[in-house]
């Protein structure tokens, strides 16, 4: 099981938890609202700030929230300005670690990160110590209930789509990130529902991990993904499906 499948997939499900709305719903802010100051706040122009607002009302958040959010990346209220970054580490047993963050607080950020990866037996490193193994991608996952892999494939490639993978419990549709948009709008109008929809950093090649460092790996990922300001994270790591299912149930 690939890094990024497993992690979309734990993310997928924390992400259905009321208790966790109030993180995933920060970090949505935040999307909306630098994709609103980088493009404006006029959806036809603007398909970064259209998937960040497919993304916000997937997950239910009411729209005044979402008014206020753009409005305050487009200059129309005042609010927090944030910035985007990228870190770069190294977890247990060599995994790459890459992180997509947006901050108002570059200093504090970095200091908590850093702790992060000490706490698990990684290190934080310098800028393109670990980027040449990645690839951006767009992502799209559907729950497999709702549609059969024949009809999705043939949806997905005719709207520019690269490839589609079939997990346990979802689908995943691997899409260039300049036809991301095209595809997410395509599978929408055909009535699915998609369960997550990003543009991320995919592993070129994956790192197999077993016992205590896939362990330490997950937590440190966990970790990583609670904090407020870190929006994606990717690692090349792969997890034998049995012990990936008990490491998940811990």
């Amino acid at each position: 099981m690939s890094g990024h499948s497993k992690w979309s997939t734990i993310k997928h499900k924390k992400a259905l938890k009321d208790a966790r709305r109030g993180k995933l719903f920060t970090k949505l802010i935040k999307d909306l609202t630098i994709a609103a100051r980088i493009g404006g706040s006029d959806l036809s122009s603007n398909p970064r700030l259209r998937t960040a607002l497919a993304a916000a009302k997937a997950s239910s958040m009411p729209n005044d929230t979402i008014d206020r959010a753009i409005k305050k990346g487009a200059g129309e209220l005042a609010g927090v300005s944030y910035e985007e970054v990228v870190y770069e580490g190294h977890g247990p047993g060599g995994v790459a670690i890459m992180l997509q963050a947006l901050t108002d607080n570059k200093n504090r950020t970095v200091s908590e990160i850093r702790h992060a990866f000490s706490k698990y037996s990684g290190s934080l490193g310098s800028p393109n110590s670990v980027a040449w193994m990645f690839t951006k991608k767009g992502i799209i996952t559907l729950e497999k209930a709702q549609t059969d892999e024949d009809r999705l494939m043939e949806l997905a490639l005719d709207a520019g789509a690269e490839d589609v993978s079939s997990g346990d419990e979802v689908f995943e549709v691997i899409v260039p990130p300049e036809d991301f948009d095209t595809v997410r709008e395509a599978l929408e109008k055909a009535g699915l529902t998609l369960a997550s929809a990003e543009v991320t950093m995919v592993p070129q090649n994956t790192v197999s991990l077993a016992g205590k460092e896939a362990e330490q790996t997950l937590k440190l990922l966990e970790m990583l993904e609670e904090h407020d300001d870190i929006q994606t994270v990717s690692a090349n790591f792969e997890i034998a499906q049995e012990e990936a299912e008990r490491l998940s149930a811990a």
